[in-house]
């Protein structure tokens, strides 16, 4: 059945842009259509728009709903992200795909007896295959007032690529990956670059890119989209000083923007928009199809692992206090450093410390000497360090991971550590970690990925928070919890946790305006436009105007957001 001719597949879209702007007029309270609602697409309508995109539209269901239809799923597929990937209703942090706030909760776990319910899941997907599939999703959904969600992989810590009662669409399928010596913008010519679908995970991309003999600034998940949200929010990776920020090297987006248009976005078109992709936030701007990143000769590298162990908060503070007097003793070499504190579950006391260091374009003798003055003065503390190994191998090789351990429940926020803060403040960084883990606080991480050419790179004119081109480190307070029947009430205490309690504790370091990474933050983030944005949410606000006349794309905590309730379904301006 066809509620409008299919072909020509443009007649479609002019159709159903039309029946928006109906749809919109006589709206009277202006929310999104959900299932009941008088607007609300048919099931005859739906079947036109799986005709027009070849069979692709599915029915979505939260992940615990897909392990019970297929007879259950094993510890190792619940927890993988490749797996999870390829569910469409799946998030990698099960919390998103719950709606603890609706009366009664709507609720579907691994372990949900009884009826599984929707929670914030879509309940349609377009699993597209096309910018076509894409154009006409975006159409559907503006015709008949849907909400949209946007989902390449579901590696998503603010829950920005779900929504309850929406259309999602989904870029998991884009997968190509082009290399070119030349890539032109015009008659310019770019140099080396690949050209990668919003579907191309990194641990696809970098052995790909080693095949060139070429590298390219992606970040350390494996199953991380680079042409997803973690480039809308500028992208940092074990490269990041020595070749910038992932927003300083793409170079050419292809996008479906809000009005169902195919763009090309770059500096010669639509140059506005490409300025708000490059580190406006995940999810605001459109639909990614594809994404061109400058690619740079590949080289070999030293990868370090460690666990260094302390007794108890008060030593741990005075190990971190020691790492941010030596923060700057390798700077010279542009090393990203992973150091993740997690509270040791077999001891209440005892904290160990992730320790991973990459060095780029040096041995392992060199990185070992390098890291030596910081360990012997670790040992001298009373710090324990145990699994070091040290690799020397080809640098795409020591950053590709397989896979990841994801299916748990957490809430995160964040700051960014400014250099500055390193040189004159290097005791009460140490300080603010005792108190951290003293106020129950169980996995801080953090991040060395900034200064050198990420701070070089301030020349350029881009949307990525001017606070990046200060920062040193970016530190993250992760919420975890295992416990899936836990009250609605003390998600929200667990959800609050990092406003009320851990940032006062960041912020007798920071300050106020410290600024924070919007893929790895808070999403109850009160000041999220200058937090995220710093002084570029006007403009931003403006370019989204332009692109998003529908505002089908409202994320949490994203561009426009603030005009609409909690869930993006009701206008609240």
């Amino acid at each position: 059945m066809s509620f409008i001719k299919v072909p020509p597949r443009f007649s479609l879209f002019q159709g159903l842009l039309t029946l928006s702007a109906c749809i919109l007029r006589v709206s009277a309270k202006f929310c999104r259509n959900a299932p009941g609602d008088a607007g609300f697409p048919t099931q005859d309508a739906w079947s036109a728009l799986n005709a027009s995109i070849s069979g692709r539209l599915a029915t979505v269901v939260p992940s615990g709903q897909f392990c019970k239809d297929r007879g259950g799923c094993t510890d190792a597929e619940w927890t993988s992200a490749m797996f999870r990937a390829d569910i469409p209703g799946a998030m990698y942090q099960v919390n998103w795909e719950q709606d603890y706030e609706s009366v009664p909760p709507q609720i579907c776990d691994r372990n949900t007896t009884g009826k599984c319910e929707q929670g914030n899941v879509p309940l349609y997907a377009v699993l597209a295959t096309t910018s076509e599939d894409v154009q006409a999703g975006i159409a559907f959904a503006a015709a008949y007032n849907l909400r949209v969600s946007v989902k390449a992989s579901g590696h998503d810590y603010l829950g920005r690529s779900t929504a309850r009662n929406s259309l999602l669409i989904s870029t998991h399928l884009f997968r190509d990956i082009s290399f070119s010596d030349d890539f032109q913008i015009g008659t310019h010519s770019k140099g080396s670059a690949v050209t990668i679908g919003s579907g191309v995970r990194l641990n696809s991309l970098y052995p790909a890119a080693k095949a060139e003999g070429k590298i390219v600034g992606g970040g350390a998940a494996g199953t991380v989209i680079a042409a997803g949200g973690y480039i809308q929010a500028g992208g940092h990776s074990p490269l990041s000083p020595l070749l910038g920020l992932a927003a300083d090297n793409v170079l050419q987006f292809t996008v479906v923007t809000g009005d169902a248009e195919i763009l090309t976005v770059d500096e010669a078109q639509h140059s506005d928009l490409f300025w708000a992709i490059r580190g406006g936030g995940a999810g605001s701007w459109g639909v990614i199809v594809s994404a061109t990143f400058r690619t740079f000769p590949t080289f070999t590298g030293t990868a370090s692992n460690m666990v260094i162990s302390a007794k108890d908060s008060a030593v741990f503070g005075n190990i971190m206090h020691l790492h941010a007097e030596h923060i700057f003793d390798m700077d010279d070499l542009h090393p990203v450093q992973y150091f993740f504190a997690t509270r040791n579950v077999s001891s209440k006391d005892e904290i160990d410390l992730q320790f991973t260091t990459f060095f780029p374009k040096v041995t392992a003798s060199d990185a070992t000497a390098r890291l030596h003055p910081f360990l012997d003065d670790v040992v001298a503390l009373g710090g324990v360090i145990s699994d070091q190994v040290t690799e020397e191998k080809n640098f795409n090789d020591a950053i590709t991971v397989q896979d990841e351990v994801v299916g748990d429940n957490l809430f995160m926020g964040s700051r960014l550590f400014s250099e500055d803060v390193y040189r004159k403040s290097p005791e009460c960084i140490g300080k603010m970690y005792t108190k951290l883990f003293d106020a129950g606080s169980t996995n801080v991480y953090g991040h060395l990925v900034g200064g050198g050419q990420v701070s070089k790179n301030a020349y350029i004119d881009s949307s990525v928070n001017p606070k990046w081109r200060t920062a040193k480190t970016h530190i993250i307070v992760v919420n975890p919890w295992l416990d899936n029947n836990k009250e609605p009430s003390e998600v929200q205490t667990l959800k609050e946790r990092f406003q009320k309690v851990q940032l006062p504790i960041m912020e007798e370091v920071v300050g106020t305006d410290a600024g924070s990474y919007s893929n790895e933050a808070d999403s109850l983030e009160p000041n999220f436009k200058t937090t995220f944005y710093g002084p570029y949410y006007d403009r931003l606000s403006e370019i989204k105007r332009k692109y998003d006349p529908h505002d089908l794309f409202i994320v949490v905590k994203g561009v426009g957001s603030e005009c609409w309730d909690s869930d993006g379904f009701c206008k609240v301006v």
